[in-house]
């Protein structure tokens, strides 16, 4: 007998292009406000993407975006899908300490839910930013209300990862789970797997094999992730910046939202609370995020 399809998780990681970590030496934080914005538009035309495929996904959102672009937040979880945090200014956790993180989670987590009117389960690091440096975030994540974490990717890298990490869901703390970034076994490494840089750069057919692997040998649903500048090759092109992180940044860009549309039809994909918090609702049902309880 074939074992039924798995269904995997889509997440966004809802941040403009300049406030990627790699261009943090390049850009100061001070100038946000004084870039041009092209998140709205860029989370728009995801949602009519995933709307034309009948899909509902995970938008781990900063709060930053959700202070200046609330409108935003509220068609996300209009159009069914789930609003979870990627903290506020995009700091990575592992450049804060304690105090630092509780308040940027806290501040995060609040304003979400103010603007959305939903209890807010899920946290994904920036940059995956949680490793065996700092795993005290965990708790402070539980304490702050948080169900689920998707901040560990065990891969190396040299922005980030924890390669001796499992690979799959695991508990982290006795009220948090931890859904790391989808990674392929193979030759006694982990490989990336999850979308991002590497989605743009490996061909189609490469990433396809990947989650397939993953579904079919670890009967496992794979957590897949991109951004909203990784569909805008007409965003502003950051000047000065080092050949690495031009070419991390760039490459096939024009490209992206197509690969996704192919994605979108040659998998079964749902959001992150459904997948590892409950059972997955039937196809074609796309239940809204609880509402946070009215105060009296």
């Amino acid at each position: 007998m074939n074992a039924p399809p798995i269904t995997n998780a889509l997440t966004i990681d809802v941040e403009d292009y300049f406030q990627v970590s790699a261009f943090a030496p390049y850009i100061a934080r001070h100038e946000w406000d004084a870039r041009e914005c092209r998140v709205e538009r860029n989370v728009d035309r995801i949602l009519q993407l995933l709307a034309d495929h009948d899909t509902r996904a995970t938008f781990f959102t900063l709060g930053w975006v959700a202070e200046r672009y609330p409108q935003l937040v509220r068609r996300v979880v209009d159009g069914g899908h789930e609003l979870a945090s990627h903290g506020y200014g995009h700091q990575r956790a592992s450049e804060l300490d304690r105090g630092a993180f509780v308040a940027d989670i806290t501040r995060a987590k609040g304003l979400l839910e103010d603007v959305s009117g939903r209890v807010v389960h899920g946290y994904r690091a920036p940059s995956f930013s949680i490793d065996a440096r700092n795993l005290w975030a965990f708790d402070c994540l539980a304490r702050a209300g948080h169900r689920y974490s998707s901040s560990i990717y065990p891969i190396r890298h040299d922005h980030y990862g924890m390669p001796d990490a499992p690979r799959f869901a695991h508990r982290v703390h006795a009220d948090l789970l931890e859904v790391p970034a989808t990674t392929l076994r193979l030759f006694e490494r982990n490989l990336p797997s999850s979308g991002g840089g590497y989605f743009r750069l490996l061909p189609y057919p490469v990433s396809r094999w990947m989650i397939r692997r993953v579904n079919a040998a670890d009967r496992e649903a794979a957590v897949f992730y991109f951004h909203p500048w990784e569909i805008d090759p007409g965003q502003p092109r950051v000047a000065g910046i080092d050949a690495k992180t031009r070419f991390r940044h760039y490459v096939n860009i024009g490209r992206t939202e197509r690969r996704l549309a192919q994605l979108l039809r040659d998998f079964r994909w749902d959001r992150m609370d459904r997948i590892f918090l409950q059972r997955p609702a039937p196809a074609g049902a796309p239940a809204p995020a609880p509402a946070l309880p009215k105060v009296a």
